[in-house]
């Protein structure tokens, strides 16, 4: 277990390494949710998210000759990257292993920051069991991404920093992965204010915890693919379940599609870019599956580090899920004249032709006629449905 106390001795060895990230409160979001929400941008933190005060945390209260022999630790991304820099400003050798379709951005800046990167295993259980024969192996010392009591305490420095900021928060909302953060958090906050609620949130695809905590033992997930890959661990740790039992009051489950919008709208309405396992705690608010009107809510944005590639293919999904992006295919006659005024209604609807792609030898065709496919962007779902309303008026038969 781990104590307020510990928390705040972290709290005095880390200050001098980390940012006193901002905690803003959200017009937006709290007119779309009825609650007071408060975002804890820890995507603005050193390595673009919390780990690095757990790292920090750890590695600072290790001997010479531990630092001298180097440590060796498991990760998606972030905890890769807090473990390499922590290890640099401290003069240790860090080796990282990390699973072998971590994202490129994330393995590039852990190797910036000094660190040996290892990509092993097709997941992060198999990158950890890599990681733990490594540590035999080379006679390093482990930092283990969440169940270790030092990291724990390390990460609970938000908590901190929430209730510095706000000390009347009703709810904390966190996501959950292998459980350091929220561990460390709940201490913190239950610690100093027992009565605000700490909720914590996984993806449902790879969710644990609820299970966890409804049967009184640990209960694995059955898959962990999920785009909040930061969250996407097996099950929380020993350790970090026996504190999780005492300070957690909820644990919630959203969609990756839930997860996909609420990083679509922090970039949008907030000028924020956010990671998966950042945006899923504001998803369960966005989702009404938190009841939390009225309140004052702190939402742990617990990192920023996504992949450009995955970031745009959600940019493009959120916009189909809005409706502000429509995608069909209709058929046309294969004469002069014809595409010209199936564009015409499009225009007189005010749809923006984004793609065209006009295919007259596709197999199953008509003789005479051709298909055209149609990539539109609109002004949102009521303005997409009258769009495809007054095509089908037109005369065109409109197909997803």
């Amino acid at each position: 277990m781990i104590t307020l106390a510990d928390v705040e001795a972290a709290r005095e060895r880390v200050r001098k390494h980390v940012h006193h990230t901002p905690l803003r409160h959200s017009t937006t979001f709290s007119k779309l949710t009825g609650a007071e929400v408060y975002l804890k941008f820890e995507n603005l933190q050193r390595t673009g998210s919390f780990k690095i005060r757990g790292a920090l945390n750890k590695i600072l209260q290790l001997s010479p000759d531990e630092k001298r022999r180097g440590v060796v630790a498991a990760s998606a991304g972030n905890h890769a990257q807090g473990v390499a820099l922590a290890a640099s400003l401290n003069g240790a050798k860090a080796t990282i292993v990390m699973p072998e379709h971590a994202s490129i951005q994330k393995a590039e800046a852990t190797r910036g920051y000094g660190a040996e990167v290892i990509l092993h295993g097709k997941d992060f259980n198999e990158a950890q069991e890599k990681c733990f024969a490594l540590a035999k192996e080379r006679n390093l010392t482990l930092v283990h991404a969440y169940n270790d009591p030092m990291i724990m305490a390390g990460q609970g420095t938000v908590g901190l920093e929430i209730l510095d900021d706000l000390p009347d928060v009703d709810v904390v909302v966190v996501g959950v992965g292998g459980g350091g953060l929220i561990s460390g958090i709940g201490t913190a906050v239950k610690g100093k204010n027992p009565r605000t609620r700490v909720v914590g949130v996984q993806p449902e695809i790879s969710s644990s915890l609820k299970q966890s905590l409804a049967k009184g033992k640990i209960v694995p997930a059955t898959a962990t693919n999920t785009i909040a890959d930061g969250l996407a661990t097996k099950s929380v740790g020993d350790k970090t379940y026996e504190v999780i039992k005492k300070v957690v009051d909820e644990a919630l489950t959203v969609t990756d599609d839930e997860i996909a919008h609420a990083i679509l709208l922090l970039l949008e309405r907030s000028k924020n870019v956010v990671e998966g396992a950042g945006a899923a705690p504001l998803a369960a608010l966005l989702s009404g599956k938190l009841k939390v009107k009225g309140k004052k809510v702190a939402v742990v944005i617990s990192g920023g580090n996504i992949d450009i590639t995955v970031l745009d293919g959600i940019i493009l999904r959120g916009l189909e899920e809005a409706g502000r992006i429509v995608r069909f295919s209709t058929e046309i006659g294969d004469r002069p004249g014809q595409l010209r005024k199936l564009l015409e209604v499009v225009a007189e609807n005010r749809g923006n032709v984004r793609d065209v792609v006009h295919q007259r030898n596709r197999m199953g065709i008509p003789l005479g006629r051709t298909v055209v496919e149609l990539d539109i962007e609109t002004q949102g779902s009521k303005h997409r449905d009258a769009l495809l309303s007054e095509l089908k008026k037109a005369g065109y038969e409109v197909r997803p």
